[in-house]
């Protein structure tokens, strides 16, 4: 993975995360999603954005926190992830979306190895953003490989 010089940070329970914002292609509020029979939990379905079928998972369910009505300030999160070497749109739902960060430089720490919440090869590294730690993902292995077992190539 690149280093990035900016992040958009999304809020997941009381954790932060980041991406790297050339992964990212936009924010949508929460919309319709039509289920997909079989399909692991954490992948909710497809939306519709404009004409293009993306998947879309909720990052919650994923990283193994409680499931969650969507609110007000529930987003989607349009990303493009390198799966088996092709680019892959989906859409990945956060309980908010922060902003767009240079996380106090851009300077990452590897991840802990102990207590962690969620799976540390999703990880790259962990940042501030002021005052704030944020877990910084690796959206490929988040979305490659076992991750979407099962849930077959939507688009």
């Amino acid at each position: 993975m690149s280093k990035s010089s900016q992040y958009l940070t999304f809020g997941i329970e009381s954790e932060c995360f980041a991406l790297p914002v050339e992964r990212v292609r936009e924010v949508l509020d929460l919309r319709p999603i039509s289920r997909l029979p079989k399909a692991p939990d954490y992948v909710l379905g497809l939306i519709d954005v404009r004409g293009a079928s993306l998947l879309v998972i909720d990052l919650r369910l994923k990283f193994g926190f409680p499931a969650l009505a969507a609110t007000n300030r529930t987003r989607i999160i349009i990303v493009e992830a390198i799966v088996e070497g092709a680019a892959l749109g989906l859409g990945l739902t956060a309980d908010c979306v922060f902003a767009v960060s240079d996380l106090d430089g851009g300077a990452l720490e590897p991840p802990p190895s102990i207590g962690e919440r969620w799976r540390a090869d999703y990880v790259v590294g962990v940042g501030r953003d002021g005052g704030r730690f944020v877990v910084a993902l690796d959206l490929d292995r988040l979305i490659s490989g076992e991750a979407m077992a099962g849930t077959g190539r939507a688009a």
